[in-house]
């Protein structure tokens, strides 16, 4: 079999999609633009006991939107999913287990 031979036939059994327009992209990076505004008026805003999570479930969206989109994550196999949302909860995992660290049993 040739080079050729392999490579159409690799080619047939590969799933093609369609790519995003470029206005596609143009939403997505407006939507992670106020994702992002809304992220730094927290600075500003007090919203107390909730400013955490709030932070935690910006960052966990934008992550995924970025992972979706950007990365096409959307048109890969699924196990590159599964690899990239098991370590987002593995990051947030330890983020909150150094946070309870800090905040629990530390004194002042």
């Amino acid at each position: 079999m040739s080079t050729s031979e392999t490579t159409t036939e690799d080619h047939e059994n590969h799933e093609d999609h369609e790519h995003p327009s470029d206005q596609k992209y143009m939403q997505i990076a407006l939507l992670l633009a106020i994702i992002t505004a809304a992220e730094v008026a927290t600075y500003f805003v007090d919203i107390g006991v909730v400013l955490i999570p709030t932070l935690m479930v910006m960052m966990v969206v934008k992550f995924f939107i970025v992972a979706a989109w950007f990365m096409h994550l959307r048109f890969d196999s699924n196990m590159f999913t599964r690899f990239f949302v098991s370590g987002i909860v593995l990051a947030i995992s330890v983020y909150f287990i150094f946070l309870t660290v800090f905040e629990f049993w530390t004194e002042g």
